[in-house]
């Protein structure tokens, strides 16, 4: 995999650029501030915070901001057959939620290829190409899997995904973030993905812990608490409950 150029840019006044995409390299725009238009292959698109561009090898584009809008993104432009095999078919405009994940690997990789080169590590830069590309795809994977469900739904797991690890989660808190009683939440999260909030949120503990009792030498007592159980009796029933094996057996079995 090769990168082109990889940065972000602001607009605060008119401006417009167009380009064709080389043959073999893609072009990844996400919109993460303001507005502004695009055309890919003569077809217009009104761009706003959270939607992600994809042009393709060969495609041309034209980027629009008017005088009256204000536009922020981050920009990739990049070529490989493992970025083909995973992007030819993709949508040219997908909406995406835009996680702290996704911008911290996206805004690192920004930072690694403003090294003068002597200075750059390649290794890195292409895990970190890896990783958001892997991230990107996933996020337009996710969003076809959003249509079948309400958005509420949707910000309802975002949110549980986010927070779950952290001490003091709460289904209240859950409900205050959509804007609902917690009656409601919990009745619409369990009608539409027939689990409950609770259960979401320990699946993503226990996951979370299982890849710190792998990765890490941390204590199984701090693994607990810093995967959100409060403690590690509770860690254990749960996870006991789960896989029918303690915490501490599972880890020696690894």
């Amino acid at each position: 995999m090769k990168i082109g150029f990889c940065g972000y840019s602001y607009h605060n006044y008119a401006y417009n650029t167009s380009h064709q995409s080389r043959y073999v390299s893609y072009l990844f725009r996400l919109q993460i501030d303001g507005t502004a238009q695009v055309k890919v292959g003569g077809k217009e698109h009104p761009i706003e915070k959270g939607d992600l561009l994809i042009v393709k090898p060969n495609e041309t584009y034209e980027l629009y901001v008017g005088e009256q809008q204000k536009s922020g993104d981050f920009h990739l432009y990049c070529e490989g057959e493992w970025i083909d095999q995973r992007f030819r078919h993709a949508p040219t405009l997908s909406k995406i939620h835009l996680d702290d994940t996704l911008l911290d690997l996206w805004h690192h990789l920004i930072i690694e290829e403003r090294r003068p080169l002597k200075e750059r590590n390649s290794e890195l830069n292409q895990y970190l190409l890896s990783a958001l590309c892997v991230s990107l795809e996933r996020s337009i994977d996710r969003k076809v899997s959003d249509i079948h469900r309400p958005y509420i739904i949707t910000r309802m797991m975002r949110y549980i995904e986010e927070h779950a690890t952290k001490q003091g989660f709460k289904v209240q808190d859950v409900a205050d973030h959509c804007h609902l009683s917690v009656s409601r939440c919990v009745h619409l999260f369990k009608e539409h993905l027939q689990t409950t909030i609770i259960e979401y949120a320990q699946s993503i503990r226990i996951s979370t812990a299982i890849n710190q009792m792998k990765y890490t030498t941390m204590t199984l007592e701090n693994i607990a608490l810093n995967c959100g159980f409060g403690s590690y009796s509770y860690f254990h029933r749960v996870f006991k409950k789960q896989y029918n094996i303690s915490p501490r057996a599972y880890r020696e079995k690894m």
